[in-house]
């Protein structure tokens, strides 16, 4: 079906055609029987498939990534669809409007997205609020869908201040997310990427450690890394993993990268960061290097450019412990969270 519809879908503008979808989507799940239809047809139920990582119990390691469910509107839809967890995001302290559209761009012929949406969201209010109505009234299998909380800084607070604005999503969120993920890697907000440097991440990430407590409950702290990173820079992620005592990585965001794309040059020049195929090898390389320098001492979830069970399973084998999709759920549809699962259970 969705290949029907896709050449169709890809004739209109990237940011519209998401918001006409999940719309749909939406509307189709609130059918009578649409929502056990769309289990019926993408959901791989089996126990076989459940993971255990960094102390939370994954229904299977397939996850949807931050970016597509940015103000916790879709987390039925997409465990329906058979994800095993989703993370929404990212959210920041106060509403933004984002980057100034045309801002997301397809390379169809590799497979690829461009996107400079720039934190685009409803602030952390609102998620959170979306969050604890979906917890209230979760039946069945949705009870127990994990939720990631993606947070960034808005983009009118100064790096220094920058700790301040991760403080309050971490603290409004924290009773409605399973784990966090600290995302100081996306290239569309100026200066954020300064954030990656090893000084100001120990600081950001200790301040976190030192907050994550509350009635002896404590969440899973992840950080999100640019594939751009140099070795050397990757030593640090490492050392600093260790030294912070945060639960993992995941490996990786879009790359500011343009290296051997085919589009033509005026979609090659778009700002923004790229996803998708073009970052299937290196987002792999980066998990590889990061399992093997770190000795396997923490989990990484494998994420860029997974467009097929093959490449999801690449990961795992480099060190992943789950995935996640964005880019190539759009190209290839909700089939493939299925395509993944199964191949998972037939090794």
């Amino acid at each position: 079906m969705y290949f029907l519809l896709k050449p169709i879908l890809f004739q209109f503008d990237p940011e519209k055609v998401h918001y006409f979808v999940t719309r749909n989507l939406k509307r189709f799940n609130r059918f009578p029987g649409g929502a056990a239809l769309s289990r019926a047809i993408w959901d791989v139920n089996n126990p076989r498939l459940e993971k255990e990582v960094f102390g939370l119990k994954f229904k299977n390691p397939v996850g949807l990534a931050a970016g597509f469910d940015k103000n916790a509107e879709l987390m039925g839809e997409m465990a329906n669809m058979g994800f095993g967890f989703v993370e929404i995001g990212t959210v920041t302290p106060l509403p933004q409007p984002g980057n100034p559209k045309t801002r997301m761009f397809r390379l169809p012929s590799d497979g690829a997205l461009i996107n400079r949406m720039g934190f685009n969201n409803f602030g952390v209010d609102v998620a959170a609020e979306r969050i604890a109505a979906f917890r209230r009234n979760a039946k069945g299998a949705q009870k127990d869908l994990i939720i990631g909380g993606n947070i960034g800084k808005n983009k009118v607070t100064p790096n220094e201040e920058a700790v301040n604005d991760y403080i309050k999503c971490f603290d409004r969120l924290f009773d409605v997310v399973d784990y966090f993920v600290v995302n100081v890697s996306s290239p569309n907000t100026p200066g954020l990427r300064e954030l990656q440097e090893k000084e100001p991440l120990m600081h950001l990430l200790n301040t976190l450690q030192q907050r994550n407590s509350k009635n002896g409950t404590s969440r899973p702290i992840l950080l999100k890394i640019a594939p751009d990173l140099t070795d050397s820079q990757l030593d640090d992620i490492v050392d600093i993993v260790q030294q912070t005592g945060i639960a993992g990585i995941i490996a990786t965001n879009t790359t500011i990268s343009r290296e051997n794309l085919t589009a033509a040059e005026s979609l090659k020049n778009e700002l923004g960061g790229l996803s998708g195929k073009p970052l299937t090898k290196r987002s792999t390389e980066v998990v590889r290097y990061l399992h093997q320098k770190s000795n396997g001492s923490f989990p990484i979830i494998g994420v860029g450019g997974i467009h097929s069970a093959d490449d999801a399973m690449e990961k795992l084998q480099a060190g992943a412990s789950l995935v996640q999709l964005y880019t190539g759920f759009i190209y290839e549809g909700p089939c493939l969270i299925g395509r993944i699962n199964k191949k998972l259970l037939a090794i």
